[in-house]
């Protein structure tokens, strides 16, 4: 009887932490890109982005697939600029529009004060970046959570060339 309250009770808390994993796991590729499309001023066929996590954050890099589409590259910097403002501030509310409340790492980046994570903006001749990084490992670990989770939503490979570039101890 003792084994089988013990096996019933191991089920249970199995079943439990398995239900609690499926609310966390990044929904699929195309029901966030529809949800994006909506929210942002380019066209997601014109573009390409990607999440690179570094040593104590990463890059998000947008670039126009055509860097003759000057049109797309105005609109992606406009966009990367007003994120990353809007992130400097604690506002992650388009990221929650677009991924919801329960993506990985965003509960954490929302509790950092304004100085403990660096939201860097740049403008590339083909789009734009912003650099994450902070000195806090709770906020870096998060980081690369929220990384992560907008590689798989996104559907985005990462470009071999930024990896080694923003892959430094420097970063």
């Amino acid at each position: 009887m003792k084994n089988y309250l013990l096996i019933l009770t191991g089920l249970l808390l199995f079943s439990m932490s398995a239900s609690a994993f499926e609310k966390n796991t990044p929904e699929p590729v195309s029901e966030v890109q529809q949800r994006m499309q909506k929210l942002v001023p380019f066209s997601l066929d014109k573009t390409i982005e990607t999440f690179t996590k570094t040593v104590h954050g990463g890059v998000q890099h947008l670039v126009a697939k055509s860097p003759n589409d000057t049109p797309q590259i105005k609109q992606i910097q406009a966009h990367l600029h007003r994120i990353a403002n809007e992130f400097k501030k604690g506002n992650f509310s388009a990221t929650e529009r677009i991924h919801g409340p329960n993506m990985p790492g965003l509960l954490q980046l929302k509790k950092a004060e304004p100085d403990d994570i660096r939201f860097v903006y740049e403008a590339l001749p083909d789009g734009a970046q912003i650099h994450y990084s902070s000195e806090w490992p709770q906020y870096v670990e998060a980081l690369h959570e929220w990384f992560d989770a907008q590689k798989i939503e996104h559907g985005n490979e990462e470009i071999p060339s930024h990896i080694q570039h923003h892959n430094s101890v420097a970063e």
